[in-house]
């Protein structure tokens, strides 16, 4: 976008050590393919799907027990079919990192309010993960068979994710700070017969113990044969269960060695993992994700994310997000790993910049929400800490505004590569993302992912360029689920993302792409705000306004109200020393009038005590406007998902005293 700001350029040495030209030259070499720049490379990449899938396949020397009959059987979508005739294994390419280079270099360093700092070496991390896999065969599970976990983000749910994978095993985890209810909701589905739990956790310096949950979870899964039990929090923790097997025993006994252990490799329909929706309203949507689509999805994100044996990768995430995998994806290209049990904010609230520094992370991620509140507490990272070996900052959940980029240069280091892709569960990678080769401007998105064809659609379906519009995806792509659970016709997947232009995923993003391909990002398209016909993305309403010093936080909707108008409430919370007045609401209106639009202005502005998120940090834009709309909080919002049940408590009040339809 050519109004936004420079903020940092690659130097020569950067581009010519870039993993992407790298690649760019095994093209050349191996295809006799040459690309002028960036553009040209992906859209060629979309362009010869099977060319370019099959080069990342061999590039990354993807191994398999048979070949594949072809790289895609069928451009449609729904259902188009990738590397059938493969047999592969997700677990197997991670420990790869174990033979790459020296065994005793560290795989994951691992901080936790809880207990002391821990490193594990690629040797120690291979060793437990073939010891743990080999006490599940033990245990009868095999190809197939659920095993879930109710564990932090620490080594142990590492290894016990990978044990899980190079069985054949399927995996899925839930964050310990989900409520009881939000986990059954997520783990009944998959019917598992085995549970990882823990006793415990510590945020912000505080115990929770987690024991009665993990009772009472166990209750309500029947089907569980074993629950693998890791006392946490304290050393002595009782097992909840008859059930229970200590986590020690299981990694107790001989080593077992890497010549003879057999993965499981797996046909291209055999699960992976199982990841969950937010689940804010109703049952989560269980999205099922194959071995071979996964392996090739992230190796071609450590090309746009630059990452190898040198990289050392620290993204603040709980177990409950799809970040979790991803950052276990690191692993894959040999690069170390590092965990974080905790607050964010205690007990300096650049507690994770202090991570940074300790762990001599070169890569390091957290939210928008994070950097917001860093940028509001005015903290200096790049002084206070020695932040010397990070090369490269994301940021991700949710659009990151021109100020969250400006800040990371002025606060954190002025040399620095930033990225903010725009990704989701769905596909447990990017759409769009940054390239290591190309600039950073503030707030915009350097290009479409390799090998994703991606777009801004108007409403009847038509591409178009330096317009907002549905971000889709026009091809398909192995990052696409295989499937939901409980889904048999395959009615669920279809209405989630194909039932508005057919033949193409609908992401549910607002985005505006230029002609180089970079994109903008403004937020969820079904929480979009229609105002007199004009469809405005969220994003551009928080943006503005919490940039005033009265304003901590916002949330903002539009419904119809009794006579069919278009009605746009902006709920605001108020930084300490501040009261909601007529002038502010004045200064609100003229803020968003200005430096927006007239159409930017709300209706109503009301003053709240908080904005209500899900657990992953999202706000809760949807569940507020059914609120307000007349619908219970029973089928509008899980509290069991939520960061605070209570943030909803004046929404419910409001929805009483509006004038919107029922």
């Amino acid at each position: 976008m050519s109004d936004l700001k420079l903020l940092w350029e690659p130097s020569a040495e950067t581009i010519a050590n870039a993993r992407i030209t790298h690649f760019i030259s095994f093209l050349r070499e191996e295809k006799g393919l040459h690309f002028s720049d960036y553009p040209a490379l992906h859209r060629w990449s979309v362009n010869d799907l099977e060319g370019f899938w099959e080069s990342v396949w061999k590039y990354f020397d993807i191994q398999s027990d048979a070949p594949y009959k072809q790289v895609i059987a069928g451009s449609h979508m729904p259902g188009a079919r990738w590397f059938e005739g493969s047999k592969v294994n997700y677990a197997e390419h991670i420990l790869r990192g174990e033979q790459s280079g020296d065994p005793t270099r560290p795989a994951i360093v691992a901080y936790s309010e809880t207990r002391p700092s821990v490193t594990l070496s690629w040797g120690d991390l291979c060793a437990r993960v073939l010891r743990l896999a080999t006490s599940l065969r033990q245990l009868g599970i095999g190809k197939g068979d659920p095993v879930v976990s109710y564990m932090p983000n620490i080594p142990e749910t590492v290894i016990a994710m990978l044990a899980t994978i190079s069985i054949g095993a399927v995996w899925a985890s839930a964050a310990t700070e989900f409520g009881t209810s939000a986990v059954i909701d997520r783990f009944a589905q998959m019917r598992p017969k085995v549970l990882f739990a823990v006793d415990g956790y510590r945020f912000n310096g505080k115990d929770y113990d987690r024991t009665t949950h993990v009772e009472r979870i166990i209750a309500e899964l029947p089907s569980l044969e074993t629950v693998v039990w890791l006392p946490y929090l304290r050393s002595d923790a009782e097992a909840p269960s008859k059930l229970s097997v200590p986590y020690a025993d299981l990694l107790a006994g001989p080593a077992i060695d890497r010549q003879s252990f057999k993965f499981e490799r797996v046909d291209i329909d055999s699960p992976l993992w199982v990841l969950f929706s937010s689940g804010t309203t109703g049952l989560p949507k269980a999205i099922v994700h194959g071995h071979a689509g996964m392996i090739a999805t992230h190796y071609v994100s450590a090309l746009h994310s630059n990452f190898h044996e040198a990289s050392r990768i620290f993204y603040y995430t709980t177990t409950g997000w799809m970040v979790f995998n991803v950052l276990v994806s690191a692993l894959m290209t040999g690069a170390s790993i590092v965990t974080y049990d905790g607050s964010p904010t205690y007990p300096e609230p650049d507690v994770l910049f202090d991570i940074v520094a300790k762990s001599k992370a070169t890569g390091f991620a957290a939210s928008p929400t994070f950097i917001q509140g860093q940028r509001k507490l005015a903290t200096k990272p790049g002084v206070k800490h020695d932040l010397s070996s990070v090369n490269y900052m994301m940021v991700t959940g949710s659009p990151a505004q021109p100020e969250d980029f400006e800040w990371v240069y002025d606060a954190v280091k002025k040399d620095v590569w930033m990225s903010a892709p725009c990704g989701g569960t769905e596909i447990c990678s990017a759409i769009v993302g940054s390239i290591p080769t190309l600039p950073v401007y503030a707030g915009e998105i350097s290009a479409p992912i390799l090998g994703i064809d991606a777009r801004a659609f108007d409403p009847q379906g038509n591409t178009i360029v330096d317009e907002i519009g549905e971000l889709v995806l026009a091809a398909p792509a192995p990052c696409m689920p295989l499937h939901f659970l409980n889904d048999p016709d395959g009615r669920k997947y279809f209405d989630s993302y194909f039932n508005v232009f057919p033949g193409v995923w609908r992401h549910g993003d607002f985005v505006k792409f230029d002609k180089k391909g970079a994109s903008v990002v403004y937020g969820r398209s079904d929480s979009t705000l229609n105002r007199h016909g004009v469809r405005i993305g969220t994003a551009e309403i928080y943006r503005c306004i919490e940039a005033l010093p009265e304003i901590a936080d916002s949330i903002v909707v539009c419904n119809k109200d009794k006579e069919g108008r278009d009605y746009m409430s902006l709920f605001v919370v108020l930084n300490s020393g501040f009261a909601r007045s007529d002038g502010l609401v004045s200064k609100i209106a003229n803020t968003l009038r200005t430096n927006c639009s007239p159409r930017h202005v709300p209706d109503s502005i009301r003053v709240v005590a908080g904005i209500p998120y899900t657990l992953t940090g999202k706000k809760m834009e949807i569940p507020v406007r059914k609120i307000l709309e007349g619908a219970s909080l029973a089928t509008t919002a899980n509290p069991d998902s939520m960061k605070d049940p209570s943030a909803l408590d004046d929404f419910l009040r409001f929805a009483q005293e509006s004038q919107l339809a029922p």
